[in-house]
């Protein structure tokens, strides 16, 4: 089973390696990542990544993601499927879809569901579109732990966003309440309050939110302009999606 990995950064690399283990022939391409994984075939170019794949799968970002659809679609032929991991709003996956679909190729629109450098290939995943069946069968083959939430491309982008409006606001909350706890001279006590309302592993989650959030703040800001405008479309309040914002725009340019 040949699968075709487009974008070979962190995550990119975490599915190529974790694939080829799992016995699948994976062929990867990037323009610009020099390392390539274990047990990876590197190709030459776009087009020779994904000629003769089964399924084909996107990890390049949300801004690279139609270029390389386009230009993958050039090669692809049926029964291949296309399989876009990049977060991005409904709208941007639906628009995607319709490209795949014009092209006679299905769409999967995957969302991967928490950050992959801690679980993997593991970490759960959601699939939708017209495409979302087939890419269930062939990874779920493999043993990734991903399910399908329906035919139309974008619902499983929209059930990442909105987890994120929790996990996200739950950072910008972390960060908010340890400030002001900083400035009465209370952070250790706070946090430990924090991390024992968190579960067991509490004080571990409250280094992972700090750390990451802080590592992540400006791909996390774009992601949450993205749950921002579901929650518009929605018309949901929005509350507290503006204050975790704020925080990401404070902490991407270094201001908290």
């Amino acid at each position: 089973m040949r699968i075709a990995v487009l974008g070979l950064g962190e995550a990119g690399a975490i599915y190529a390696r974790g694939l080829a283990d799992r016995g699948a022939d994976v062929v990867g391409f990037d323009p610009v990542v020099i390392d390539t994984p274990a047990g990876v075939t590197r190709a030459a170019s776009l087009g020779d990544a994904v000629d003769g794949a089964l399924l084909v799968v996107s990890l390049v970002g949300a801004t690279a993601a139609a270029a390389v659809l386009d230009e993958a679609l050039l090669r692809m032929t049926a029964p291949a499927t296309f399989a876009d991991f990049n977060t991005g709003s409904p709208a941007h996956k639906r628009a995607l879809a319709a490209r795949a679909t014009e092209a006679g190729i299905p769409f999967a629109d995957v969302a991967v569901m928490a950050p992959v450098p801690r679980a993997g290939i593991a970490t759960e995943l959601l699939a939708s579109g017209d495409g979302a069946a087939t890419t269930v069968d062939i990874l779920g083959r493999l043993g990734l732990p991903i399910r399908g939430v329906g035919p139309v491309a974008g619902d499983a982008a929209a059930m990442k966003l909105v987890r994120s409006v929790f996990m996200k606001g739950l950072a910008g909350l972390v960060f908010e309440s340890l400030s002001a706890a900083e400035a009465i001279g209370a952070t250790a006590e706070v946090r430990a309050q924090i991390a024992v309302e968190l579960g067991p592993d509490g004080d571990a989650l409250v280094q992972r939110l700090l750390d990451g959030t802080r590592q992540h703040a400006t791909r996390r800001e774009h992601e949450m302009r993205d749950a921002r405008a579901l929650l518009d479309e929605l018309g949901t309040p929005a509350w507290m999606t503006d204050g975790t914002l704020a925080w990401l725009r404070s902490l991407g340019t270094g201001g908290a």
